[in-house]
């Protein structure tokens, strides 16, 4: 591990990705500040060195009282990991848009607040890495998640534009991309579904549950160590990409999105629902 990445916060560490990529960067040396609004579920991160904060991600005062703990007692970080996030599926017709801006509060304007609050600080020491977990999402699109895509296409576009600001001062910023990841999606997606039950959609939403339920009774997708393993990568290099693709079906699909035009891309996906 280089020198200059010694500490680092990684958000939403409670649980999958998250927590993954937070017992990497322990076992590879960095001191690491582990942030989620499940503190109990962290207490194992504790257990092996980090310093659990508590951060529901949407709510301003939380993300202040972060930030200016690990000002106060670290001068801030090395790496910020900006994991927090969820999916959001549902018709467009069918979601409040209350719900809809909720979505962009965690996966956006939450981690954009609290890269704003630690950036000063990067800056001051001419150096920083901040990796920010999109998904192959941020390129792809399916449907029922017009909401989600939208908020990792925003999070890819977003990211773009910081890295050439903030070059001078010795920031990089990096998107890492995962594919299929075996986090539980299957099990929380019942209650980041909505719909109308005896709407226009319902049908369709049924083959989609359908198409999950399979997907867990086959245990799809790569473990969540392979993104932590990408972030390390990452976290190790003198001059990181600035993006990495990573996990099952990643590169394959993101290929497919490039090389294929937007309808003959649709009929395949639509074909998964069928």
């Amino acid at each position: 591990m280089t020198q200059k990445h010694r500490m680092a916060l990684v958000t939403g560490a409670s649980s999958g990705i998250g927590k993954s990529i937070a017992e990497r960067l322990l076992k590879d040396g960095l001191t690491v500040y582990v942030a989620a609004r499940s503190v109990d579920k962290m207490a194992d991160l504790a257990d092996k060195g980090a310093i659990v904060l508590a951060l529901d991600i949407t709510k301003e005062e939380q993300i202040e009282t972060v930030a200016a703990r690990i000002l106060e007692e670290h001068g801030g970080v090395d790496v910020l990991v900006n994991n927090v996030g969820y999916g959001q599926y549902g018709p467009v017709e069918d979601t409040p848009i209350d719900t809809a801006r909720y979505q962009f509060e965690v996966n956006l304007f939450g981690l954009a607040r609290l890269t704003q609050l630690l950036l000063p600080a990067m800056r001051d020491k001419r150096q920083g890495l901040i990796i920010q977990i999109s998904s192959i999402g941020g390129k792809v699109f399916t449907p029922l998640g017009a909401w989600y895509h939208a908020t990792k296409h925003a999070l890819e576009g977003w990211s773009d534009c910081p890295r050439l600001e903030l070059k001078p001062f010795g920031i990089d910023v990096v998107i890492i991309e995962p594919g299929f990841i075996n986090t539980g999606f299957a099990d929380t997606l019942g209650g980041n579904l909505t719909y109308r039950k005896d709407g226009a959609y319902a049908d369709f939403v049924g083959r989609f549950e359908g198409r999950v339920d399979k997907s867990r009774t086959t245990g799809e997708g790569s473990p969540p160590r392979v993104v932590a393993a990408t972030v390390a990568r990452a976290v190790r290099a003198s001059r990181p990409r600035t993006r990495y693709a990573t996990g099952q079906m990643a590169r394959p699909l993101l290929f497919m999105r490039w090389i294929l035009s937007d309808r003959t891309f649709e009929r395949i996906i639509v074909s998964q629902f069928s």
